[in-house]
């Protein structure tokens, strides 16, 4: 059954029993992906030779539809498609009704941009090189062997071409032979650019030789390491002796006070759909909407090396190539810990054909030994009193390796109402075959940092950003600047005090009022509902809280990537909700002009004002690469929090039993019946 209370503000949320039944949310299942390669397969694209899939996931459905449905038991909403293709150097958007086994809509994107890279097509690119002459007197002249060459495609990017009738990547070559790390052994001042349509090298240029780095000291495999090995603490087990304290029905989570959907997309990974959080604070207890929907929309990685082979690297790693498409299937006690439970994802490959990704997410219970509040009190006559409640949270972990880097996205949720989101980067640096091996022998800017003997580490920023569409207790929010302004103390307080801090409020009207740069005024973000308040009067909100992690791009503004990634001047956007803005720097990534961007969308500057409001939240970083990242770097980790801001009438820890007291009575129950016996 489904039980609704107050339907105005609050979620209805569906009883365990029906969890078990499709949900509109849910990504396409591995026969439905069958179906859509046979409709496609089945109509006239197929006459192609050339027919290529390059995403295809659920076209979700309308917002209102999808609230109608979770507030009533009104059927599912159609399943539906979305599929981008290529055939005929053309890009091809269809609709797909999977039920009805029809094409309902068909459309030519006429350009500039294209759409992501798949796998095979990447890997072929990477194939070309091996027998063009050219590349191999080019491996010869650097004494590297031929069959010791790896070789990958890359996107290069827009930088002002009027007119760009080709689908081009680049391809860069490594060496790997002695080491499994060859991005550290790069066969530097070489610049190939494939067609990838016609599948084709088109440009080729040996601009400068350089040695390939030596191998030593670039190795990470364990199996590979001699002593002395480096410092480690004893091993910890995490034991759950009551089991696990989440169940899993589908795609739907239930975990403590809260309830969510998660789904796997091709582009964004995991995508949390339906987040509420059942609040018995209330006079009128219930569960109260949080987040709509959020993933990570858009990574934007430019590299600072202006020169010829570095140039064009300013990479949109889920644009071009696909965040969940390179998701990594996670390894049991290693990424995730022994208590985790494990989903797969699935997608269909170039020919359309099915293709699993297993352990694509891990969901588990987190506890560190830290408490979510306590507080002890001396000044009671006669006794001491220590209260606290333990910091038990779930964890919701993707990882993406998009080439040399790897990505680790958490979303966190705790019983407090917060929900925290991490992006952890580690892999290895893109690194440059140099002359150097000392720093006194470097005189000019290398755009980078020597970490190894001829090995440069290129600068390099990395913009995560996400896609929040929160429904603080329902869709109507207003995004409200709280901020702390200094005061004079004046006549009407007659003490010392010559100035305090007081907090002036600021709604914002229009998107040109909500386009942030954390830092330059002290203030609180909040979102909040003026329609639903707490019993003393304060409008329903969540405080959104960054963390150190919030740089923000220092490229020019005319700069082509720039351009191109506008929106990463500011780490917060907020836009009126519309179910085409999905994607930061548009639908189309590849080649994209800044013409479809968040930045470009926000230039209407529509209210944004008590209605239905997305959240673009970017996580920045700066990397000045140090030596500690060679030959593979530790995990770096920001993001930020999504925190209660009168959003419950109190704490809603404080009347939760402590573990120790559960385990207590739990203890005197189990001794009273074998007392009993």
């Amino acid at each position: 059954m489904k039980l609704c209370l107050l339907p105005f503000f609050l979620f209805c949320f569906l009883s365990s029993s029906s969890y078990s039944h499709p949900h509109p949310f849910d990504p396409l299942t591995p026969s439905e992906l069958s179906t859509i390669r046979s409709i496609i397969t089945s109509s006239h694209l197929n006459a192609s030779s050339s027919l290529s899939f390059h995403y295809v996931g659920l076209d979700d459905p309308d917002k209102s539809t999808i609230l109608s449905w979770s507030a009533s038991s009104s059927p599912l909403p159609p399943r539906r498609a979305f599929a981008i293709l290529r055939a005929d150097r053309q890009t091809h958007e269809l609709i797909i009704d999977i039920t009805k086994a029809s094409i309902i809509s068909h459309h030519i994107y006429p350009g500039p941009a294209y759409p992501s890279f798949n796998n095979e097509e990447e890997a072929q690119a990477g194939l070309l090189p091996m027998n063009y002459k050219p590349f191999l007197e080019s491996v010869r002249k650097r004494g590297a062997k031929i069959e010791d060459v790896v070789c990958t495609s890359y996107a290069r990017g827009w930088f002002g071409e009027e007119k760009q009738n080709r689908r081009r990547a680049a391809v860069l070559c490594f060496v790997a032979g002695e080491t499994a790390n060859f991005y550290a052994r790069p066969i530097e001042g070489v610049t190939i650019t494939v067609d990838l349509d016609d599948m084709e090298i088109v440009e080729y240029r040996d601009r400068v030789v350089l040695s390939v780095p030596a191998a030593e000291g670039t190795e990470y495999m364990a199996a590979r390491q001699r002593s002395p090995f480096g410092p480690r603490g004893n091993r910890v087990v995490v034991v759950q002796p009551e089991g696990k304290g989440f169940s899993i029905h589908g795609h739907m989570i239930r975990w403590a006070n809260w309830d969510f959907h998660l789904a796997f997309d091709l582009r964004a990974g995991a995508v949390i759909s339906l987040a509420s959080i059942n609040d018995t604070s209330a006079t009128m207890a219930g569960r109260k909407s949080v987040l709509y929907r959020g993933f990570v929309s858009e990574l934007f990685i430019p590299y600072m090396d202006p020169c010829e082979e570095w140039y064009f690297k300013t990479y949109m790693d889920a644009g071009e190539y696909g965040f969940g498409l390179l998701a990594s299937p996670l390894e049991p006690t290693v990424d995730c810990p022994p208590n985790a439970e494990f989903m797969d994802g699935y997608y269909a490959a170039q020919n359309g054909e099915t293709l699993r990704i297993s352990n694509v997410f891990c969901i588990f219970e987190r506890y560190a030994g830290d408490p979510s509040w306590r507080h002890t009190e001396t000044l009671l006559p006669g006794e001491i009193i220590t209260e606290s409640r333990e910091e038990v949270s779930l964890v919701v972990r993707m990882v993406s390796t998009v080439g040399n880097y790897d990505y680790m996205i958490d979303w966190e949720f705790k019983t407090t109402g917060t929900i925290k989101v991490s992006a952890g980067l580690t892999g290895i640096l893109a690194l440059k075959a140099s002359t150097h091996t000392h720093t006194n022998q470097i005189n000019t800017d290398e755009h980078g940092e020597l970490v190894g003997r001829n090995t440069i580490a290129v600068y390099h920023d990395h913009f995560v950003t996400f896609h929040l569409d929160l429904d603080v207790a329902g869709p109507a929010n207003s995004f409200v600047k709280a901020n702390l302004k200094t005061v004079r103390s004046n006549s009407a307080h007659p003490t010392p005090r010559k100035s305090y801090w007081t907090v002036v409020r600021e709604t914002a009207k229009t998107e040109a009022d909500a386009r942030i740069q954390l830092g330059s005024t002290a203030s609180e973000l909040l979102i909040v509902n003026n329609g639903v308040r707490t019993a003393l009067g304060n409008a329903a909100g969540y405080r959104l809280i960054g963390s150190n992690a919030a740089a923000t791009s220092l490229l020019s503004d005319d700069d082509y990537p720039q351009i191109r990634a506008a929106y990463t001047k500011k780490q917060l956007w907020v836009t009126p909700y519309n179910r085409e803005e999905k994607w930061a720097a548009g639908l189309y990534a590849d080649q994209s002009r800044g013409d479809d961007n968040l930045a470009q969308w926000s230039m209407r500057n529509r209210s944004i004002e008590n209605t239905d409001i997305v959240l673009w939240y970017t996580v920045g970083f700066h990397h000045i690469p140090s030596q500690e990242d060679f030959p593979l770097m530790p995990m770096l980790t920001g993001g930020f929090e999504l925190r209660p801001f009168n959003f419950f009438e109190r704490n809603p820890l404080i009347n939760t039993e402590p573990f120790n007291k559960v385990l207590s009575a739990q203890s005197t129950t189990q001794t009273s019946k074998m007392a009993q016996v």
